[in-house]
């Protein structure tokens, strides 16, 4: 794999079934995707962009084909070489923001760093630092049931930086919310974006080429086209 480049893919696949019932989520793809670029794969729901993400993450294992993240094989590592991988290296936010109900912002924005052994004052330091970076000092101590949908999502990705990850792999994150709280995240994206955080979003939102560098459509579990944004 090409050293240059910090998240690859070759000849990458998932499939499900067999014969006639066979289901090519993810077909044959490949991908480069150097440091500092912000990434959107843009489809319609159901055309493998959730699964390609979990893929590249390690979530799921591929049917074919390779993951590489900063030089290391990644399909291949056993589950607890994964587990750390994911912990140290990739901030993951989710559509449904994923927040442990009953912590408080800070609390749920420290968590991943205690379990990677941080201590806990160097752990709650950087989370509070995250929450003001994200606009969200003043709700630290709020339980995500007192936030706004916007606020909740701002909170995952906070938490998604706790541990200052290669990249940052978002799954649909304005799927869930709305106009409002959607610019409130755009915004928060073009900002790590211009802060040379790597991300890969998919989506099927279209706003979401606003904060990108590099924009990928994906149809039928393969990619269409691609396009360099220029900036």
């Amino acid at each position: 794999m090409t050293a240059a480049m910090l998240l690859q893919a070759r000849g990458l696949s998932r499939r499900y079934g067999s014969d006639d019932t066979l289901v090519r989520a993810v077909d044959d793809i490949d991908l480069d995707v150097p440091a500092g670029q912000a990434l959107a794969v843009m489809g319609p729901s159901g055309c493998g962009k959730s699964t390609l993400l979990q893929l590249l993450g390690g979530l799921q294992r591929p049917t074919g084909g390779e993951v590489w993240l900063g030089g290391r094989r990644v399909d291949t590592m056993s589950e607890r070489a994964l587990a750390k991988l994911r912990r140290d290296r990739i901030g993951f936010v989710f559509q449904d923001f994923h927040l442990m109900d009953e912590l408080s912002a800070v609390e749920n924005v420290e968590l991943a760093a205690l379990l990677a052994g941080q201590p806990p004052r160097r752990a709650r330091r950087r989370a509070t630092y995250l929450l003001d970076r994200v606009g969200l000092a003043d709700r630290a101590r709020h339980l995500p049931s007192e936030l706004s949908g916007g606020q909740r999502q701002r909170v995952a990705i906070a938490r998604a930086l706790s541990n200052e990850p290669d990249v940052v792999l978002a799954d649909e994150p304005t799927g869930n919310l709305d106009t409002a709280a959607t610019h409130e995240v755009l915004r928060l994206f073009d900002e790590l974006r211009a802060a040379g955080q790597t991300l890969v979003v998919v989506t099927h939102d279209a706003r979401i080429a606003a904060v990108a560098d590099r924009v990928i459509s994906m149809r039928d579990g393969a990619f269409a086209d691609s396009l360099h944004v220029g900036r």
